[in-house]
């Protein structure tokens, strides 16, 4: 049986997938002087994905939690 706790915790593992994903791409993009001047276009979908997995965690807008999930600090 899936409890509430689950789908929590699967939805906020989802958010920090998706957000060291973008942190990947972004430092991708930004390496490379050739596609550094396109970043915000090449970056939209993995900032797109990640707005939705945060938002769908409960974690938009709560970076300190956010950032333990990562474990990164603030």
């Amino acid at each position: 049986m899936v409890t509430v706790r689950d789908r929590t915790d699967e939805r906020r593992a989802r958010a920090a997938r998706a957000c060291l994903r973008l942190r990947q791409a972004t430092r991708a993009v930004l390496a490379d002087p050739r596609t550094a001047p396109a970043a915000a276009v090449l970056l939209a979908g993995p900032m797109a994905e990640a707005d939705a997995a945060l938002r769908e965690a409960g974690l938009a807008g709560n970076e300190a939690e956010l950032c333990a999930l990562l474990g990164v600090r603030a």
